[in-house]
């Protein structure tokens, strides 16, 4: 069967018990078993008890003092000069976070999955936001990148 040629392939030598099975499943399929019946179940009579016990944690974004006033699922770009073309960053949900006494308004966008921030700068009015040459589905603005631990542009 193709079962015991992948079985054979795993050890370069069946066992003795191996090729006694494989004769005894031949015989029973020669008379008339049903390869797909459901093997019985066996009870193993294990427990498993977790080895720690970890307790919920509270998480604090930051975010709490802020309102959502614009958010939007986005792919995130940088230019890398060096070798002049687009690098991704992440993919995820963008959003504006307006404080609520300074209102003062950020960008923060994070990964999806994993919710690592990707980008998170305060908006001022120095910058400019622009649509990206040749698409109106992308935008481009001029912020700092810290995301090597250096100050870059």
């Amino acid at each position: 069967t193709h079962g015991s040629l992948l079985v054979a392939m795993a050890d370069d030598e069946p066992k003795k018990e191996e090729v006694a099975a494989e004769g005894a499943e031949a015989a029973e399929a020669a008379e008339g078993g049903d390869d797909n019946e459901l093997a019985k179940e066996e009870e193993t009579g294990g427990e498993w008890a977790p080895l720690v016990q970890l307790e919920e944690v509270k998480v604090k974004t930051g975010e709490d003092e802020e309102d959502v006033v614009f958010k939007m699922r986005a792919k995130l770009f940088r230019f890398d000069k060096a070798l002049n073309q687009w690098k991704e960053r992440g993919t995820g949900d963008v959003k504006f976070l307006q404080h609520k006494t300074t209102q003062k308004i950020r960008l923060l966008m994070r990964r999806e999955k994993t919710l690592k921030i990707c980008a998170n700068h305060v908006l001022n009015t120095a910058m400019t936001l622009r649509e990206n040459a040749g698409s109106d589905r992308s935008w481009v603005w001029l912020g700092n990148d810290y995301a090597e631990g250096v100050s870059s542009v």
